[in-house]
């Protein structure tokens, strides 16, 4: 990325001052290394969301950040719906509720290498992946509305896991506000056959074992002990998801001037909060991310069934669940005041400090849990919410490593059976239905997790809890 025009506060806080349509400053968080990888659209991107009406305090970009639909991946921005605020079906992306769930275990990481190939045979055969891939479940229109408005309560109603998992997931396994009669008929049909499914891209079952710990007394209460095994789970609400952005971004583009609203680029179509249409979308909106909460609980119940099969003693006790791809409705403070605003995280994740009344009971001392998926081959990490996060980006860290390169450059620089056998050689064990999408989520086809994950620590937005590091990988 060209650094003309950005002014650097700290070591890793860049800053381009409003200029033009710029409502509010245009904020990255990244070292020399990883802004010098970007593309220089972030940095348009991040404008553009910076010149929305009602947006407060600043437009952010997360270290992992890259181009995306609108608002870069790793976009972060709050809008007050009583100054004109906006709410941007572009700003929350197609796969709504995209998320990560980890679950820790007793077992340690010599069980599971004793089983790892029959373990890794059984999650593939009970996990349905990839393209179009369906699952067990066929809902009627009357489960279909259940699901939608329950999200993981409904889940576990159904059977699928236990009340105890619900304390750990964000607004309790359940997002108050959705509407299904909010959504098409296209986008309840897509979905009517892929509850319990991964999908496909970026999306996983992953089992990994903990191999440092940096913050010994947040990892003792996180259940995250060296040597111990855990399993993390990474996608979103499927067809359903990608069928609401669809359809209200096309909404939101055609509606667009009679709000009087002049947008720096279409990807950025929106409408405001308090309108019909605004309403109507975060209806959707919420819907979808119920749909994907009852998803990721669904197949949370396929691993732990998968993992007993194999190794009896499994127990797989949830640390916690959080999304991605939102916009939610939070109280934060501005300029001394608590305002409530509609925050928009696109591949950024939720990061909640200590003592917050949103963060479970047995983990509010530590922070909220922050899940930063690897890319396949690559560590993971878990994060805490820090006490500074709140006044730097909204109370938002990283999501993952974040892309350096397409899919389309990933295919042609490897083919996935070569990365499976490479893999394997190093005691990762790889499924997927498709080798073509193997190839395209190459480890080397995404920026290192490490330094990102650095960044956000030295930048405030969260700390480092522990390094996981894969034995098996279900992908889409």
């Amino acid at each position: 990325m060209n650094l003309q025009g950005w002014r650097r506060e700290g070591d890793y806080r860049w800053v381009i001052d409003p200029t033009g349509a710029m409502r509010v400053p245009a904020v990255l968080y990244a070292d020399e290394v990883l802004l010098g990888d970007m593309d220089d659209k972030v940095r348009q991107q991040l404008c553009n969301v910076a010149s929305l009406p009602g947006i407060v305090g600043a437009a952010y970009a997360m270290p992992d950040a890259h181009w995306g639909y609108g608002f870069p991946i790793g976009g972060v921005a709050a809008f007050d719906a009583e100054a004109g605020g906006v709410v941007s079906a572009g700003g929350v992306g197609f796969d709504i509720s995209c998320g990560v769930r980890t679950l820790v275990s007793r077992c340690t990481r010599e069980e599971v290498v004793e089983v790892q190939e029959r373990l890794a045979h059984e999650l593939a055969r009970a996990i349905p992946a990839g393209v179009g891939s369906t699952g067990r479940l066929r809902l009627s229109d009357d489960e279909m509305d259940a699901m939608l408005t329950g999200g993981a309560c409904w889940a576990v109603s159904r059977g699928y896991g236990s009340d105890g998992d619900l304390a750990h997931i964000e607004e309790g396994g359940c997002i108050a506000g959705a509407d299904p009669h909010a959504l098409s008929k296209r986008a309840r049909e897509r979905q009517r056959d892929e509850m319990g499914t991964l999908g496909s891209g970026n999306h996983y079952l992953e089992v990994q074992w903990v191999a440092e710990v940096f913050d010994t007394g947040a990892a003792a209460a996180f259940g995250l002990e060296p040597g111990r095994v855990v399993v993390s789970i990474h996608c979103g609400s499927r067809g359903l998801g990608h069928q609401v952005g669809t359809d209200y971004l096309r909404d939101m583009a055609i509606a667009a001037p009679s709000f009087g609203l002049h947008l720096p680029d279409r990807e950025l179509a929106c409408a405001p909060i308090r309108s019909e249409l605004g309403q109507r979308y975060l209806g959707a909106m919420r819907a979808a991310m119920n749909c994907a909460l009852a998803n990721r609980q669904i197949l949370t119940h396929l691993c732990r069934e998968s993992f007993r099969h194999i190794l009896p003693g499994f127990d797989g006790r949830l640390l916690y669940d959080v999304s991605h791809n939102i916009c939610k409705e939070e109280l934060h403070e501005v300029d001394g005041r608590a305002r409530r605003l509609h925050v928009h995280r696109k591949g950024a994740t939720r990061a909640f400090g200590p003592a917050h009344a949103a963060v479970p009971d047995a983990l509010r001392a530590y922070g909220q849990p922050v899940l930063i998926g690897g890319s396949m081959g690559t560590a993971s990490y878990v994060l805490a919410g820090s006490a500074t996060g709140e006044a730097r980006s909204w109370s938002s860290a990283c999501h993952g490593a974040g892309r350096s390169m397409s899919r389309h450059q990933a295919t042609k620089q490897w083919h996935g059976r070569q990365l499976v056998d490479e893999l394997a050689a190093r005691g990762i064990l790889i499924r997927s239905p498709s080798l073509r999408g193997v190839a395209e989520e190459a480890p080397g086809a995404y920026k290192s997790v490490e330094r990102v994950v650095d960044v956000a620590e030295r930048a405030g937005l969260a700390r480092k809890v522990a390094r996981l590091e894969p034995l098996i990988c279900v992908k889409g």
